[in-house]
């Protein structure tokens, strides 16, 4: 039997005007401290995103989301958390916000490949539905 490995993970998402509750999926996160595991991955679809606020400033929105990958690669480039251990950098980016950028709470769960869970939860919470099949 494989090895299985404890792992967290929270959902982005572009929530264009806080007051009317709506959002939109826009990336994951996954924390694997097991493996050694941090890594997210966006995918902006500004379609969805436009049909809730048309006055949405995209490249702003696009500009932010673009510093959530590379602060969990860490180092000198992600600046001053870039710095911070791989799991404090997890607690640091799903640390709840009332901004346009939030988090959905942290779900935990085992898994043996963390980069294969990545790809699930993008096809089955981001991407679009009928989009991707799920492999498994």
């Amino acid at each position: 039997m494989r090895d299985h490995y404890p792992y967290d993970y929270a959902i982005f998402r572009i929530v264009p005007r806080v007051e009317r509750e709506e959002f939109v999926n826009v990336g994951v996160i996954v924390s694997c401290p097991a493996r050694d595991f941090l890594e997210a991955r966006v995918e902006l679809d500004e379609q969805r995103l436009m049909a809730l606020d048309s006055a949405l400033d995209i490249e702003s929105i696009r500009a932010h989301l673009a510093t959530i990958p590379a602060i969990c690669a860490g180092g000198e480039h992600a600046g001053p958390i870039g710095q911070l251990s791989q799991r404090e950098r997890f607690h640091w980016l799903v640390a709840p916000r009332s901004t346009t950028i939030q988090t959905s709470p942290v779900h935990t769960g085992w898994c043996e490949n963390p980069t294969e869970v990545l790809e699930h939860l993008l096809n089955t919470m981001v991407r679009a539905a009928g989009g991707v099949t799920d492999p498994e």
